[in-house]
């Protein structure tokens, strides 16, 4: 059994291997602070593919030689929690200094890059230098996607497998599919909400809320929706917050340059005091994700944990990450800067989600093989026989 170390966690760890935020029996100590629970989704898939008897935490602020030393001794390796860390402004902090010093293998887990909405990436020297730092402790490298392999291509590193996210596979069952039930039978509808985006993804943000607003009041006029909210405060205080929190959260929507004229009207606003879910603990999630018949919306990490349940999800791109995503795994996706407008009976085509299937099947053997190859103990079960292929899937 390994003795793990995790690079930049997301929540604190109970039950062996389950995520929940900090101080989670205390909301009111952050409520006020924004944090994205998609983080705690991936910290806790993580843990669920891994076998490992002690789990610790590699503190990248500062560099303690001392420390450094400990840990050296005591664990076997690190693993660098999947997210979007490969842009124009990410802060490593001591990270460098730290690897270096430390000298144990760094398992990129399904890391990812953002494309800035104009221009090429660009990356500091010290991105550089902990990305080298992890290509040279390990057989390769766990990306997220084709275009973050070939950012790192880009800069010499080619010991690159492409994986996708841990959260894809945290059940560890090689014979998970996508089925979709008729679509007179879909009742139950979860809609991921992202309301806060920066132009540094989206590149219309008016154009992007409006495809948001559009695709809530359409679920909403069809089936029995629930909007999965991920750790804006505003939602947050609507839906574990006191009174006066909550008349707080409504005032600051009002007041909000991109709400406060059209976005939040009499039935957003009655949706959001009514069917709006918020939680800090992703068992939660997993729970009332199960229970629906469809999730969808534009959350990359709220959709995919329905998918990671065998639950159909429809993504809506609208930047880089959310795009090479939905390409790695061929997932049904709708372009919110595209030219058509979303019909559900358009992506309701099984054809689709074999496509989805069969991608999904590949990126599992994938992580497998990765996480084999890289001398990791897991839970993965290996693919013993692919599933037969026609011609036409090729194409």
């Amino acid at each position: 059994m390994a003795r793990i170390l995790v690079m930049i966690p997301a929540g604190e760890v109970y039950a062996h291997d389950n995520v929940r935020w900090y101080r989670h029996w205390d909301i009111q100590s952050h409520i006020e602070t924004y944090h994205n629970m998609g983080d705690a989704f991936v910290y806790d898939s993580s843990l669920k593919l891994l076998r490992f008897e002690t789990l610790g935490v590699l503190e990248i602020s500062r560099f303690d030689p001392n420390e450094i030393a400990r840990l050296r001794e005591e664990y076997d390796y690190v693993f660098l929690r999947g997210s979007n860390y490969i842009h124009d402004s990410m802060d490593w902090e001591a990270a460098a200094r730290v690897l270096k010093a430390l000298g144990l293998p760094v398992i990129g887990f399904g890391i990812g890059a953002q494309a800035p909405v104009d221009g090429k990436i660009r990356l500091s020297d010290d991105t550089r230098a902990v990305l080298h730092l992890m290509s040279d402790s390990t057989t390769s490298i766990g990306v997220r996607g084709a275009y973050s392999a070939e950012v790192l291509w880009d800069i010499g590193i080619r010991n690159v497998r492409i994986v996708g996210c841990p959260t894809a596979f945290r059940l560890n069952d090689p014979n998970l599919r996508i089925t979709l039930p008729p679509l007179q039978h879909v009742r139950k509808v979860g809609v991921t909400v992202r309301r806060e985006v920066s132009d540094a993804y989206a590149k219309d943000i008016e154009r992007y809320l409006r495809s948001h607003l559009d695709l809530v009041k359409t679920m909403a006029g069809h089936f029995e929706t629930v909007l999965l909210a991920q750790g804006e405060v505003e939602e947050k205080k609507l839906v574990l917050g006191n009174e006066t929190q909550r008349e707080e959260a409504i005032a600051a929507l009002r007041a909000d340059h991109w709400t406060s004229s059209w976005y939040l009207d009499e039935q957003i606003l009655a949706l959001y005091r009514q069917r709006l879910f918020y939680s800090d603990v992703v068992a939660d999630y997993e729970r009332l994700i199960r229970a629906q018949d469809l999730v969808l919306g534009y959350r990359l990490h709220g959709n995919l944990l329905a998918l990671a349940n065998g639950v159909p999800s429809i993504y809506c791109t609208y930047d880089s990450r959310t795009a090479e995503f939905a390409d790695t795994f061929k997932i049904p996706s709708f372009d919110v800067f595209g030219q058509a407008q979303f019909r559900l009976e358009d992506y309701w085509d099984q054809s689709l989600f074999d496509r989805y299937n069969r991608a999904w099947f590949h990126a599992y053997g994938e992580m497998e093989r990765f996480l084999t190859e890289n001398g990791v103990a897991h839970k993965m079960h290996a693919i013993l026989k692919a599933p037969r292929a026609k011609i036409s899937d090729v194409a």
